[in-house]
């Protein structure tokens, strides 16, 4: 498959530098440092799952360059969607499928409003993974999914053909008949994840483990599950105490993306996170308390600083 990585953080890092070390004809999109350093000395990945180095990728900042491709992975952060969304335009043939695995929920509406419904194929992604340095990715734990389907629910020919290159690249993988609502599960527990650790400046287990603050993050994802309800999302009424209860179950080290952009002074994505559940929520008239007094706190730090 010509495949190209939207974004080479870390899951487009992670999972393009394991497609490409599978043998899929796979180019990468980045900017800045990153950029320069891949084009220098390739691109390396530090994982328990085994450390990778390719030593000479295809690499540029502009989408142009790489003509039509069969797949494009989108793994920006959720403020540049939109950009980003214009630039791949012209990698775009008949049956492109274009796949995002951003956090939230709103970015298949970026995509499918400026590329065309016809393009979009949902996904979600389950990994810690961040750049380390420029050029390097870091792989936190094993854990390594994509999950990803057509939104009619269909197998397409071009979701197997995705499917069977992540098998044959050594990465877990799932199609879902029901993406949307799969892009919902992992949103209540994102939102909920990331909002508590980064407003705690905690990993997980110590809020979980404190009686108040963990009363706090099933509230918050609580009004996650009332706002999806009330969009007409099939979750069950107490999904939030399901994710509670997973929350249990993960390392008491997790903590989130966004806790790990705030203790570098990098950009928040809570706009497309918790004020997202807020903006859903004042439309359809239900109450996000606890996800706006986490979108009102960190605003302070949502378009980061220098340290």
């Amino acid at each position: 498959m010509r495949i190209v990585m939207m974004g080479t953080g870390g899951v487009g890092g992670y999972f393009g530098a394991r497609l490409a070390q599978a043998g899929n004809d796979v180019a990468f999109v980045a900017r800045g440092r990153q950029l320069e350093a891949l084009r220098a000395h390739g691109l390396r990945v530090q994982s328990p799952l085994g450390d990778m180095h390719l030593p000479k990728v295809e690499v540029t900042d502009d989408p142009a360059e790489l003509g039509e491709a069969d797949l494009v992975l989108f793994g920006v952060k959720l403020w540049d969607t939109q950009a980003a969304a214009d630039l791949v335009k012209p990698l775009l043939g008949d049956g492109t499928a274009v796949v995002s695995f951003q956090n939230g929920v709103v970015k298949d509406d970026i995509l499918r409003r400026t590329l065309g419904a016809e393009h979009v194929v949902g996904g979600v992604c389950y990994i810690a993974a961040t750049i380390a340095e420029p050029g390097l990715i870091r792989h936190s734990g094993t854990l390594q999914k994509l999950v990803f389907g057509e939104y009619d629910g269909t197998t397409s020919p071009r979701v197997r053909a995705f499917h069977d290159a992540c098998v044959d690249s050594g990465i877990d993988v799932e199609i879902s008949d029901r993406i949307k609502q799969t892009i919902w599960e992992k949103f209540v527990f994102l939102v909920g994840l990331s909002g508590t650790t980064s407003a705690a400046r905690s990993t997980i287990g110590p809020i979980r483990d404190n009686p108040r603050s963990r009363a706090f993050l099933r509230d918050v994802m609580d009004e996650v599950v009332r706002v999806a309800r009330a969009q007409g999302v099939s979750l069950p009424a107490d999904y939030a105490d399901d994710r509670l209860a997973f929350t249990d179950q993960v390392p008491a080290d997790m903590t989130s993306s966004m806790h790990h952009d705030l203790e570098h002074g990098n950009r928040l994505e809570v706009a497309w996170l918790s004020g997202d559940v807020v903006e859903r929520g004042a439309a359809l008239d239900v109450e996000t308390p606890c996800n706006r007094a986490i979108f009102d706190i960190l605003s302070v730090h949502s378009e980061g600083h220098a340290r």
